[in-house]
């Protein structure tokens, strides 16, 4: 279940990043983030429900809805063309929920085993990750400084594959190949790919619209 859903998360972070750097237009997005924030809403419900009291199965599945209501948050800003501060906002406690999260990973306090593999170790880096990418969704459409926006879609856009596709493939197939090894390649390419955006594209933190501006409000998290 956890590797179906990284799949699926990488899938839309990959739709929504190239939508902040404009590959993507207008409200073609809006589908891929509908069928993604109704699974993470679905799924974790199923899996609390059936938990029995399992606090670790609980722990991970309460994070799944912080991605599914953002991106069904996502869907309903293109839909109906309203205001990004709200949405920016929400990824401001996302992204501290998501540095709980990290922590509780790599505590141990959420240990979750995928065929018998402990996962702590890989979504502590997963969430510690998406910390900072949902903080830069909160600089952009909740505080407005809008100089970091394609910097933040092309970042995004990568995470949807290291942090999503591949770590989906591993889990699904080769779970052996899930070491302490291949944890430490995941956040040693979260940081390069931030510092290579960082260096190439050249964001610019003093370039600002007013919090939710025409050209914001549309913006995917």
């Amino acid at each position: 279940m956890a590797a179906v859903g990284l799949l699926y998360v990488g899938a839309v972070l990959f739709v929504n990043g190239l939508a902040l750097v404009g590959w993507v237009k207008g409200t073609s997005m809006i589908p891929m983030n509908l069928f993604v924030g109704l699974l993470q809403v679905v799924t974790p419900f199923y899996l609390i429900f059936t938990a029995n009291g399992d606090q670790a199965v609980i722990v991970g599945a309460s994070g799944l809805f912080l991605f599914g209501f953002t991106y069904l948050y996502v869907a309903m800003n293109n839909a109906f063309d309203l205001d990004g501060t709200g949405l920016g906002w929400f990824c401001a406690f996302v992204a501290v929920a998501a540095v709980v999260y990290s922590w509780w990973n790599f505590s141990g306090y959420a240990a979750l085993k995928v065929n018998d593999k402990d996962v702590s170790d890989l979504l502590g880096v997963l969430w510690a990750s998406w910390a900072v990418l949902w903080f830069l969704f909160w600089l952009v459409l909740g505080v407005g400084k809008t100089g970091l926006t394609k910097f933040t879609g092309a970042w995004c856009a990568a995470q949807g594959i290291y942090t999503g596709l591949v770590p989906a493939v591993v889990l699904l197939n080769v779970p052996k190949a899930l070491t302490s090894t291949f944890v430490v390649i995941i956040a040693a390419v979260s940081v390069v790919t931030f510092l290579i955006f960082m260096a190439v594209m050249r964001p610019r933190l003093d370039v600002a619209d007013e919090p939710g501006a025409p050209g914001t409000a549309y913006s995917g998290a």
